[in-house]
């Protein structure tokens, strides 16, 4: 292969105009989930890390459970049965539905295990001190422990974040138009890779800059530690 045709097969210009518009939609479609399922994902990780300070074993056992079920299932499999399986037992749900719930369950599990790890890290003395000053064990933890963890564990919810979004790619699986879908519909109609790789192309300026934010933010601490 040539490299006009290599250039034409994967880099032609004219493609890229003619399927922009449907890039554009799918882009706007990936944006508006990732704003959808990271706030989804983070409010379960709350609850979870919050119950998770619970030391009864009848809340312990059953919340272990839970997240070991739901960080081992693949996310695309929970999305398939959320989708395609409930309708067996007469439960429909769009593919907004399953996509909000999958991402609840699924990422809910890992930011509560972020978070989880955050709050073990702040010393116990924080939250007697808080409580002396009269907050109730509900205040200190909202207004003192939290917002430590969270500054604790921050690269880690960065990290955890940028997957969540590279992964509402998998939406295409219940024929949500998102970038990914796009791109794929495209190539059928241009039968060029082109669509594909301006796909690529977009997720990489999308997501570098968080990249980089996350660099920073890991090499900061570890210069803190050191």
């Amino acid at each position: 292969m040539s490299l006009d045709d290599f250039l034409l097969a994967f880099f032609s210009l004219d493609i890229l105009r003619e399927a922009w518009p449907i890039l554009w939609q799918g882009l706007r479609m990936t944006l508006l989930l990732s704003l959808l399922v990271v706030p989804l994902g983070l409010v379960g990780g709350v609850v979870l890390a919050l119950l998770s300070t619970v030391r009864h074993p009848w809340v312990a056992w059953p919340l272990m459970a839970w997240v070991d079920l739901f960080r081992a299932l693949p996310p695309l499999v929970l999305l398939v049965f959320l989708y395609a399986g409930l309708p067996f037992a007469g439960l429909e749900v769009s593919a907004v539905g399953a996509v909000a719930i999958g991402f609840f369950l699924n990422t809910g599990a890992y930011y509560g295990e972020v978070l989880r790890a955050g709050i073990e890290s702040v010393p116990r003395g924080q939250m007697e001190a808080a409580r002396s000053t009269g907050l109730t064990r509900g205040q200190a933890m909202a207004f003192v422990i939290l917002p430590q963890a969270v500054r604790n564990v921050l690269p880690d919810l960065i990290s955890n974040t940028l997957e969540v979004v590279k992964l509402t790619s998998i939406a295409s699986v219940v024929a949500l138009p998102e970038l990914l879908f796009q791109a794929r519909q495209a190539q059928s109609v241009t039968y060029n890779a082109t669509p594909i790789m301006a796909a690529a192309v977009i997720y990489f300026l999308l997501l570098w800059p968080v990249v980089r934010l996350l660099s920073r933010l890991e090499n900061r601490q570890l210069v803190a530690r050191g």
